[in-house]
């Protein structure tokens, strides 16, 4: 997926494919950002203005033309697909993490929207998604936002290959 851009337009939504071709699946002139394909690759959840704010929608996949769905009601960023395939979350406008039930087969259906998390001490403002799944389902990564003397901090540190960095810091003996 990749946001397509173009003069007097709203962001859009594409494909691009291995070999380089893409293909235009949202233009309007309303933003489509955020999105997402189902685990199961029959659709694509995404975040689009067109009701005035932000929303999150449920569309097929690839072709985004047979359907539409409206998933939140008072407003929704940033959708993730549970990685069963069976829960949509977003974020709600107060900063809620939101889980809404899904079936993606025989047709797509939803159900009612549950709070998971109250809003308020993670970022929920990003150009991206601040939260994500355990391959696992059962946990929630998420940013937090931390107040030292004042300043507001939204960094992330990932150490990868910390092993090694400790064998280097602090070597054994054989």
């Amino acid at each position: 997926m990749f946001r397509q851009t173009e003069p007097g337009a709203g962001v859009g939504l594409g494909v691009l494919s291995r070999d380089g071709s893409s293909e235009t699946l949202l233009s309007t002139e309303y933003n489509h950002t955020n999105a997402e394909i189902s685990p199961d690759g029959g659709f694509l959840a995404y975040q689009s203005n067109e009701s005035g704010r932000g929303e999150i929608y449920v569309r097929p996949f690839p072709n985004v033309e047979d359907g539409r769905w409206q998933i939140s009601a008072d407003g929704g960023s940033q959708p993730l697909w549970a990685r069963d395939g069976q829960e949509l979350f977003y974020r709600a406008p107060g900063g809620e993490l939101v889980a809404t039930p899904v079936r993606t087969a025989p047709s797509f259906t939803f159900g009612k929207a549950e709070v998971l998390f109250e809003g308020g001490i993670y970022v929920r403002s990003s150009p991206g998604r601040s939260y994500d799944l355990s391959p696992d389902g059962k946990r929630f990564l998420m940013i937090k936002e931390v107040n030292l003397d004042g300043a507001s901090l939204t960094e992330l540190i990932l150490v990868q290959n910390w092993f090694e960095e400790l064998e280097r810091l602090v070597p054994t003996e054989n």
